[in-house]
């Protein structure tokens, strides 16, 4: 088109040359515009996108902590339960030892 526009006669091709590079500047901040409100679009899909997944995250970190709370419970319960054990494991070994030491010292001082 500005090609044709140049071959045209001095007093047309003024105004048209005119006409001509005022919508090449339109269609050029067009472009820019379309261009900064694609980037916004697709930064607002991805924010939104990262939001989603962020919630989903913190909700399954909430289940992993009452996992975790749970699992502390057991750990608590079984330490206690294998320290009961050593104890009456301990006592009776313990009663036993008395016991053959009792029954030695009869049989051995008669």
């Amino acid at each position: 088109m500005d090609l044709e526009a140049r071959s045209l006669q001095p007093n047309v091709k003024a105004v048209i040359l005119a006409k001509l590079r005022e919508y090449k500047s339109d269609l050029n901040n067009l472009k820019s515009e379309h261009k900064r409100l694609a980037s916004a679009n697709s930064n607002q899909a991805a924010r939104d996108d990262l939001l989603e997944s962020g919630m989903a995250d913190a909700m399954s970190l909430h289940g992993v902590d009452d996992n975790i709370s749970k699992s502390k419970k057991i750990l608590t319960n079984m330490s206690r339960r294998m320290s009961r054990n050593k104890w009456i494991i301990s006592s009776i070994i313990v009663v036993l030892v008395v016991a053959i030491a009792l029954i030695l010292y009869f049989k051995l001082s008669k």
